[in-house]
């Protein structure tokens, strides 16, 4: 089983740490294969960044998901999910859909604990996108700074073990999702610390992935998700145009939108 791991953010730091996340739940028969945007942001903060980050990711997926049993978009807020599964014919999952869902199966309401007050509108949204507003009890952000987007997790960590409890308490949480990809892994490493389930967005991913490939489920032909009909495009990604032109799938690495990491 190949699952294939997109980041649309640009830092190949933040993908290694995803994709040790990854290895974590990844079934023995089942293989990672991470590609990281070349171009766009560090990290994706806002609505705006996200929509510039779905093009992306449209991209890179019709570059690489051949061959792939599973796809899965590795950037909380799920940038282009409802679009990529429209447009190409395996499955695929994102964090915050992933993570909302598996904590659903673990209480009746989760919460939201993650790192800057700038991604909260953009998370209200996918809560809005995924139908569960009504067992979503909050999204909370700890109440200090952080120096780096790459260290945050480790910064905000006492911070974010205590906000977990004030939440519990205070807003009647069952679960709690550690949301953005920055602080992928640190549900692993505190959960001894937390009085209730904690959920890795990228886990729940990567887990939710290799249950739908080994499912085999068959690509729509009709309803809502079918493909669309081939259409002519003009100045495209040339992966990204020939799928959507229902053209034979050209080379890798014709755009330079992403980069390959192999585990």
């Amino acid at each position: 089983m190949k699952i294939l791991l997109i980041n649309p953010n640009t830092s190949v730091e933040m993908t290694d740490r995803m994709v040790a996340t990854a290895q974590s739940v990844l079934a023995p028969d089942a293989e990672i294969v991470a590609y990281t945007a070349t171009r766009g942001f560090p990290y994706i903060a806002s609505r705006a960044e996200a929509m510039i980050a779905g093009g992306i990711t449209l991209e890179m997926l019709a570059e690489h998901h051949h061959g792939c049993d599973a796809a899965v978009i590795a950037a909380f807020g799920d940038p282009s999910l409802i679009a990529a599964r429209e447009l190409f014919e395996i499955p695929i999952t994102a964090m915050a859909e992933a993570a909302m869902l598996t904590s659903c199966m673990l209480g009746e309401r989760f919460a939201m604990l993650t790192f800057s007050r700038t991604l909260v509108a953009w998370y209200e949204d996918a809560v809005g996108v995924t139908g569960l507003t009504h067992r979503c009890a909050a999204i909370r952000v700890p109440d200090v700074s952080f120096q780096s987007v790459s260290t945050v997790q480790y910064e905000l960590e006492n911070e974010i073990v205590a906000l977990a409890e004030t939440t519990v308490k205070e807003n009647g949480a069952d679960v709690l999702i550690l949301a953005g990809a920055p602080l992928t892994g640190l549900a692993q490493r505190i959960a001894h610390r937390v009085s209730v389930p904690l959920v890795d967005p990228l886990a729940a991913a990567v887990s939710q992935a290799q249950t739908l490939a080994r499912m085999k489920p068959r690509a729509a032909s009709a309803g809502r998700f079918a493909r669309p009909g081939p259409k002519s495009a003009e100045g495209l990604f040339p992966p990204l145009a020939a799928w959507i032109e229902h053209k034979p799938a050209l080379g890798q690495g014709l755009g330079g939108v992403s980069a390959k990491l192999m585990y």
